[in-house]
């Protein structure tokens, strides 16, 4: 028999708060964490707004001689909140095996810009070791691995806005392999100038709010922050009377290998039937669907398309929390797998807010406006990216 994985700690950084209790009572009650850009000049650009984390960020004083970047902040802030949650705190697993797996889309981008800056102003004399060893991606799970000495398998995956699901479904795998009883899995990026502007040069980027599966949706927004589960054996969580908030049961993946930026709704169907056949359940198992739901017209379009071919006449509710946060790159999957294991813990749905007008082409039931609440056994969290790469990871109501 593998060994059931459990959620013991629950750490968010997001634009709806930086506590776990904060925001979950944030995406309940609809609120926006879309505001006016301020970490670099926009004025050239069409639209000037993002989910940007406001709340002040852990010092990187503790590593010295590298200028730890933004991501690699917020990612250690996200896992100290869960690792208190998990009542392992500052002491850690305390020499137990424990891994640590990250997801990044843009990874410490903005270290990288502001050394071009000091390059173009100043020469090469403006550039300094500590700024350059702090562009690296790595450094957001080296942190994390770092602050409590975590010896075990220590990985990054840049599997875009797929990373954090693809994290979690390796911390899965490590425990379920007998690698470690307990994992740090999710994801983090900063917003950076870079993406901000690649994104409104492909007209991708809406100029007011995100409206996921409204017929006038105009892009997503642009957003920024982390999420870390701690992930651990049922047997270990049982034998240190630790919290449980939801079990993870796989996760299943698929790829396009169609187009760049274009989203195939078989490929994402094909996703979803990986799931629910890893996880050993049937399409009326599933309670509730947490979307990628970016608010483009041509992503929502195939979600809805690829859910629809899955789950036929009897579609579970599907919302998209992007709607509030913005798009939070390769944390978003992260971010929204602990929604995920919220809803199936507290048998609520958080909803998608800036919803007006039907999509015939997205008639599914998309949790418009006002939370919802109705028994959550079983959400799958939806996590897609560029270059066709889908994943959905299964999570479970914990039951002893």
């Amino acid at each position: 028999m593998r060994p059931r994985v459990v959620v013991t700690g629950i750490g968010v950084v997001t634009s709806l708060g930086t506590e776990t209790a904060v925001f979950w009572d944030n995406l309940l009650r609809g609120r926006s964490g879309i505001t006016p850009v301020t970490a670099f000049d926009v004025s050239g650009h069409a639209a000037r707004v993002g989910g940007e984390v406001r709340a002040a960020l852990p010092s990187s004083a503790a590593f010295p001689g590298i200028k730890i970047g933004r991501a690699s902040l917020m990612g250690l802030a996200a896992a100290r909140s869960a690792m208190a949650d998990a009542r392992l705190g500052k002491a850690g697993p305390a020499g137990r095996p424990a891994g640590v797996f990250m997801g990044t889309t843009m990874g410490e981008v903005p270290v990288f810009e502001a050394i071009d800056h000091a390059w173009i102003k100043d020469g090469d004399g403006a550039i300094d070791s500590a700024s350059v060893f702090g562009a690296q991606a790595h450094n957001i799970s080296g942190a994390i691995a770092l602050e409590w000495d975590l010896r075990g398998r220590n990985l990054m995956f840049t599997t875009a806005c797929a990373a954090g699901n693809y994290a979690i479904s390796r911390g899965y795998e490590e425990l379920t392999s007998g690698g470690a009883e307990i994992a740090l899995a999710g994801g983090a990026d900063a917003m950076s100038w870079i993406s901000f502007t690649g994104f409104n040069k492909v007209g991708a980027v809406s100029p007011d709010k995100c409206r996921p599966f409204d017929r006038d949706r105009r892009g997503m927004i642009p957003g920024e922050g982390a999420g870390v589960l701690v992930l651990e054996t049922l047997e270990s969580a049982l034998k240190r009377g630790a919290p449980v908030h939801a079990e993870i049961l796989g996760c299943g993946f698929s790829c396009d290998a169609r187009h760049m930026t274009q989203p195939d709704a078989a490929g994402i169907a094909r996703c979803l039937a990986d799931a629910l056949a890893r996880a050993g359940l049937e399409a009326l198992d599933v309670d509730y669907i947490c979307a990628h739901g970016t608010g483009t017209p041509q992503n929502d379009k195939a979600e809805s398309a690829a859910i629809k071919s899955v789950f036929g006449g009897r579609t579970p509710p599907v919302s998209s929390i992007k709607s509030m946060l913005g798009h939070a790159m390769g944390a978003a999957s992260a971010i929204e797998a602990a929604a995920c294991c919220l809803s199936v813990k507290h048998d609520l749905i958080a909803p998608t807010i800036n919803f007006e007008t039907p999509d015939p082409e997205c008639d599914i039931d998309c949790v418009p406006n006002i939370a919802r609440g109705k028994e959550v056994n079983i959400a799958l969290n939806n996590g897609f990216a560029f270059g066709g790469c889908n994943s959905c990871l299964v999570i479970k109501k914990y039951r002893k």
